[in-house]
Parts: structure tokens; sequence; C-alpha cells
């Protein structure tokens, strides 16, 4: 198991201001960083990614979708500005030695129809994203796909159906993610939620229903790690907790409120917590 810790905690921005950073990281007890793909300067992740190997730290990486960039629009440009942003965030993971991209790229991020998908969209989002994983797989980076509850997205929103799109897109380099924040909110069964993308699922969101430190919350907890165990998953459990220290992400993110005290006690509380659960998970 690899535990790991999501910068956007900190920061949207990856540049050498996050070095200090890494070595706090690494001291904590942590495997490796996710960082946040918004801005892509090749060169910043360059540097990035050299400092991290220096640290003795791995990565993994994350971005959205945009409306102007969305894989499923009905507008082939955009779905095509949706394809060149994924490869782009491709070649900012290649350049830090990032081996996943994970996140709600398949769609665009808060935009609604007022309905579920369509299989127009469906079909789009299939056509877009296996395009998009045979660029990711020269690269050797897994794409990775991760639903969001209702208020967020409408297009991939529980375990089952995020599953069967990888599964229909049936690509080597495209699989999917679980997060225990979206889960909380939209899985009837947690046990049933992870046993429906087990056969897909490469990462994992360690996320508290508040968006704070895990384990401080109301997550179902006990179910979401036995539900792991059962499902053999051995790869990443990487925090990802939101505070107000970005005003545009907490706004993005819906957080008002201060919701732990330190992003120190968050880092470190929640790294004992992941260990002690899974260590004492059956």
């Amino acid at each position: 198991m690899k535990y790991g810790l999501n910068l956007l905690l900190w920061s949207t921005d990856v540049n050498e201001s996050l070095f200090p950073l890494f070595d706090q990281i690494k001291g904590w007890g942590y495997d490796g960083v996710e960082l946040p793909i918004f801005d892509m300067n090749r060169a910043n992740f360059e540097a990035v990614g050299a400092r991290l190997k220096d640290v003795g730290l791995q990565a993994t990486a994350v971005t959205v979708g945009t409306p102007d960039e969305n894989p499923i629009s009905p507008d082939a440009a955009k779905r095509k500005a949706g394809l060149d942003r994924i490869k782009s965030a491709v070649d900012m993971c290649q350049a830090a030695r990032a081996t996943h991209l994970c996140g709600p790229f398949h769609s665009a991020l808060g935009e609604f129809s007022g309905a579920g998908p369509t299989e127009d969209e469906w079909n789009w989002g299939k056509k877009t994203l296996a395009q998009a994983a045979d660029y990711a797989r020269q690269a050797d980076v897994t794409l990775t796909l991760e639903y969001l509850n209702r208020f967020e997205c409408y297009f991939l929103n529980c375990a089952e159906d995020c599953a069967r799109f990888c599964r229909e897109v049936n690509h080597s380099h495209l699989k999917m993610m679980y997060d225990t924040f979206h889960a909380n909110i939209e899985e009837k069964c947690i046990r049933s939620a992870v046993k429906a993308c087990a056969d897909q699922l490469v990462h994992v969101h360690i996320s508290e229903n508040d968006r704070s430190t895990p384990g401080e919350g109301g997550v179902n907890w006990d179910a979401s790690f036995a539900a792991l165990k059962e499902a053999g998953y051995d790869g990443w459990l990487m925090i990802e907790a939101f505070g107000l220290a970005l005003p545009d992400l907490a706004a993005a993110t819906k957080v008002w409120r201060r919701m732990f005290p330190s992003e120190e006690h968050l880092a470190t509380e929640g790294l004992k917590f992941m260990k002690s659960r899974w260590e004492g998970t059956a």
C-alpha cells in the first residue's frame, strides 16, 4: 500500500515554491504526492519531478474538464479541445514522473444539462477517452477517471457507471478511481460499490464527508476499508482535502468554514488514521 497527499490542500500551482513542503511531506512519512495540473508549464513540472525524485517521493496527478474543453460536448471543437487538454496534462505527468492522471476530466466540471447523460454523450466520451488513452499509453501514464456526486457533474455519478464506461472503452491505460467523499453521497452500499468497480479500480481518494481530516467526520470508514481489502486493492490511498487557503478553490469546492485546526494536523493525523485502519482491517 502507498500513502499520498493531494497538494490541493496548499496550492493549485506546481512550481519551486513547493520544494520545502516536499521535505515536510516526506518527513511525515508519506510515499508520494498528487500534483494539481491546471497550468500546463512543462518546465515547472520537470523541476518538480526532479525535486520529488531527490526527496524520495512518488507522484500522481489530478486535473478536470472544463465547459470549453469537454470530451462529451455536442460541439466537435469542444470535444477536440477536451482531448487536447488531456494530452497536455499527460505531457505534464510525463515531465513530473507522475504515473496516474486522475480526476473528472471525462466531462465539464460543474456544467449541467438538466438530465442524465445521453447515448450520444456516452459514445462521444468513449471515443474521446479512447484517443486520450492511446496518447497516455505512449507516455506510460494511466488515465484514472473519477466519478463525482450529482451536485458536481451529471455524466458519471457512481462506481457502477464509471466501471461500465471503462469496460466499454476497454483500454489498458484507462481505468477509474474511488473517492470516499463522493461515495458517501451517492452509494447505497459501500461494499457493493467497491465490488462493482474492483476490476477497474487503480486509485483511491481518502476524503472525509466535510473535506476535513480523515477519521474526524462521518464517512463509514469501517465499511470503506473493509470493502477495499475484500476487493484486493493495493494501490494509492491518497488524502484529498480542501481548506480556505486558496479562495478560488474554496469557492469551487464550497468550503466556507474552517474544518480542521491546521494543514499539518490534517496531514499527520490523516496519515496515522489511514495506516491504523488499513493495518487493522481484516
